[in-house]
């Protein structure tokens, strides 16, 4: 993991044979992830992924701006 500022990192992780990521600690307790949340992956072909938690995600949506 490389840290970018205190807000900010960036860690490679690997698809498993199952098509599995685990997403590393420092991101679960960064974003308060914890066993049985639920995330949603995002994705857009010019843009790429974003993994956010679903609450989030929501949130977004209701003030439009995602979604659209």
């Amino acid at each position: 993991m490389k840290n970018i500022s205190k807000d900010r990192f960036i860690v490679s992780v690997k698809v498993g044979e199952k098509g599995q990521i685990i997403v590393p600690k420092e991101a679960r307790e960064m974003f308060n992830i914890s066993p049985g949340d639920t995330l949603m992956f995002l994705g857009d072909k010019e843009k790429g992924i974003a993994l956010m938690k679903s609450d989030a995600v929501y949130e977004l949506m209701q003030k439009g701006v995602i979604g659209k």
